[in-house]
């Protein structure tokens, strides 16, 4: 969850639900004050909707037009709690156009969809107009963790409703139905996905552990030595 990769300007996950938030309109300032180009992308869940840091990030980046790209993946559950007994408003993109910043909300299950609204915000967002949200309608087919009994779905025919939209079979039956991939095609690039994520597992696993030593570093300041503070 704490991965991040300055070179390529991914700065991770949070544990702190919408602690992104703050990090994103962080580096939007920076990136507005040095007059840099770039546009960031800030991704959460409709459960960070509800966080105090949610409304003060929005309200900072319309009032200073930063250039932040807001995407919210709202798939109806925040780890157990549905999405109407935590918001007394479920449009979530409306909650968002009261901070006076373009909103809207996109079928998060079509992928052509998604492309087309991000292309078209990233673009508004890079021209200077200031920030832009976008709610992406989605939803979670699996439990929020290993140990998630799931009693908050209303049912289990639910689930199965949702997986009839899957985006990535209705997203592979477009391609086969404008001819566009066949299934030789198909069969290579599951291949190569396959061979891509082995690889990475075995990375992972011949890696070195950390040294039980540096455990608790940083958890307190670190003592400076005379030399550092000469």
């Amino acid at each position: 969850m704490h991965l991040f990769d300055a070179a390529t300007r991914f700065y991770g996950g949070n544990a702190i639900v919408g602690g992104g938030l703050p990090l994103a309109v962080g580096l939007a300032l920076a990136d507005k004050l040095q007059g840099s180009p770039r546009v960031t992308a800030c991704f959460f869940g409709d459960g960070a909707v509800a966080e105090g840091e949610f409304h003060e990030c929005l309200n900072l980046a319309a009032l200073w037009k930063l250039p932040v790209l807001f995407c919210c993946e709202n798939n109806l559950y925040a780890m157990g709690t549905a999405l109407a007994r935590a918001q007394s408003q479920t449009d979530l993109a409306a909650k968002a156009a009261s901070f006076a910043m373009p909103a809207a909300a996109v079928d998060g299950m079509d992928v052509l969809a998604v492309a087309a609204a991000s292309e078209r915000a990233v673009a508004a967002v890079r021209a200077g107009d200031g920030p832009c949200f976008l709610e992406f309608r989605t939803y979670r087919f699996r439990p929020h963790s290993a140990f998630d009994p799931e009693l908050y779905r209303s049912s289990k025919q639910e689930v199965e409703a949702w997986k009839e939209r899957d985006p990535i079979p209705t997203f592979i039956a477009r391609l086969r139905g404008d001819h566009l991939v066949d299934d030789d095609a198909l069969a290579v690039l599951e291949r190569e996905v396959a061979q891509e994520i082995g690889a990475a597992i075995a990375f992972a696993e011949a890696g070195r552990l950390e040294p039980e030593g540096d455990l608790t570093r940083f958890v307190y300041s670190e003592p400076r030595d005379a030399s550092e503070s000469a």
